[in-house]
């Protein structure tokens, strides 16, 4: 079969074969799904993306393509509801709380500066993400330091700033920090990272509370841990920690988890000074497609009060302050990466799963490859996770039927996609913007300079306006640290 017959699709109901069975035909391949794209995304009258004002053009006139756009009143909302969620839903069984931002999922001076103005306190995992945080204004006392091998120097700095919080997780790092808060005579507040043993649905490398990983200790090795931490007189045990996945949609898995964290919470009050506290993470999903379905801040913190009160009430102690350390779902609905088309191209593939007919033969569908200007330098999800996004055209709207596409980076790497699967409308086309929305979370974090392309910008932007998170690398910023250049003035 020709290409084109293809991927032309005589019913606009009826899904592509290659299609995964999850993915619906859109009766408008222009629609901007609300659960999926960040709260401040229209489309003009002319039919182009807007951001928080700014168009999709004028944004990668200004900033080049591609370009990270963070809807700042988005994700400033987001970081305040999340603090009045837990706050409402724990005061109402007479608890208080923390909650964290995760700045792994995505940190900067002003992010930082936005989740403490909204109320939260910031979690960070290496020396890099503490100057980050503490060069953004943040009080020491309102950082927690995560990360399964701190090194000794990134011991004593948080010790030396003072941060509210390090998170013990390994026996190792009892002394390290015990020795480093003992040397410069201050008592270091610390928790403890247990492994609950509770598993959420998730990808195999997201899941970070089963036994066999590298993060924390064992539930039966709490106890020793715990009189190990009681014995220096430099620490002091804020109480226990656990993270049980990521891009979790429900707060089921976090029932399990909390039984468990409490129980072991209650015998070590037992054997000495109640833990004044309870930290029982993070792992809040958000939808990247529009048939997922995550359950909101404020229904997870509900669920989370009830489950801690229960438990607190069948071990017989009284509720803890608890801490929570939400990040994905405050800042990635916020983001959406803006690309520039630079060829497309159909393939026909045979349907293997399609019966055959009288010659044997079995029926054949196309795909359409879109590839731009970025790629898994710039989000590695998908080869990591194979993670699905979704995708729009940006620069405009279109009447074109809709058609199966995947889009692919520019990268040396068959596996180089950034969106598996989606629907476009089939006239795309070399120069059309796209866009891929819930880029705010583990998308630029994760970036490199694979096959060295310079990282895009990252830019807020809030009522027509537009502000520089992070500025673009040039190939110049590639060559300065190359060593095998003479040294320039």
């Amino acid at each position: 079969m020709h290409v084109d017959a293809a991927l032309q699709t005589p019913n606009p109901a009826l899904a592509n074969p290659l299609a995964p069975s999850w993915l619906e035909v859109p009766a408008d391949a222009n629609d901007l799904p609300a659960i999926v794209w960040s709260r401040n995304v229209r489309r003009t009258a002319d039919g182009e993306l807007e951001i928080g004002g700014m168009t999709a053009s004028t944004l990668v006139d200004r900033f080049g393509s591609p370009v990270y756009v963070v809807d700042e009143d988005d994700a400033r909302s987001r970081a305040a509801e999340a603090a009045t969620a837990f706050g409402e839903a724990f005061a109402a069984i007479g608890a208080d709380v923390k909650v964290y931002y995760a700045g792994k999922a995505f940190l900067t001076t002003a992010v930082a500066r936005w989740m403490t103005e909204a109320g939260l306190c910031i979690d960070v995992c290496s020396g890099g993400e503490l100057a980050v945080a503490l060069a953004g204004g943040v009080g020491p006392a309102r950082i927690g330091y995560h990360g399964n091998n701190k090194s000794l120097a990134e011991i004593d700095r948080a010790v030396e700033v003072g941060v509210g919080a390090i998170v013990i997780d390994s026996l190792q790092e009892i002394d390290r920090v015990a020795e480093a808060a003992e040397r410069r005579g201050v008592r270091q507040a610390v928790r403890l990272r247990v492994n609950s043993g509770v598993h959420a649905h998730t990808h195999e490398f997201l899941a970070t509370a089963r036994e066999d990983q590298k993060f924390g200790l064992p539930l039966d090795a709490v106890d020793d841990a715990v009189a190990r931490i009681r014995a220096h007189a430099s620490l002091r045990l804020l109480g226990l920690h656990s993270h049980i996945g990521s891009q979790i949609f429900d707060a089921e898995g976090f029932r399990a988890s909390a039984d468990r964290m409490v129980a072991a919470h209650a015998r070590i009050a037992r054997d000495g000074d109640a833990p004044p506290e309870l930290n029982l993470g993070g792992g809040y999903g958000i939808a990247y497609t529009r048939v997922d379905t995550p359950s909101s801040l404020r229904e997870m913190a509900v669920r989370m009060a009830e489950y801690v009160a229960a438990a607190c009430e069948r071990e017989g102690v009284d509720v803890p302050l608890v801490a929570f350390e939400p990040g994905r779902a405050i800042i990635g609905p916020a983001g959406t990466a803006l690309y520039t088309v630079g060829t497309t191209k159909p393939v026909v593939v045979t349907v293997d799963d399609a019966p055959a007919d009288a010659d044997g033969e079995r029926p054949v569908a196309a795909r359409l490859y879109v590839s731009i200007d970025g790629g898994m330098s710039d989000n590695a999800r998908p080869a990591l996770y194979e993670a699905d996004y979704s995708v729009r055209i940006a620069s405009r709207a279109s009447d074109a039927a809709p058609a199966l596409v995947r889009v692919a980076g520019k990268h040396c790497e068959s596996g180089d996609l950034v969106v598996l699967a989606d629907y476009l409308p089939g006239d795309v086309a070399p120069g059309d913007l796209v866009a891929v929305p819930a880029t705010g979370a583990y998308c630029w974090s994760l970036s490199s300079n694979y096959n060295l392309l310079p990282r895009p910008a990252v830019v807020a932007v809030r009522g027509g306006d537009a502000s520089v998170l992070v500025r673009a690398e040039t190939i110049d910023d590639l060559l300065a640290r190359d060593g095998g250049l003479p040294a320039r003035a």
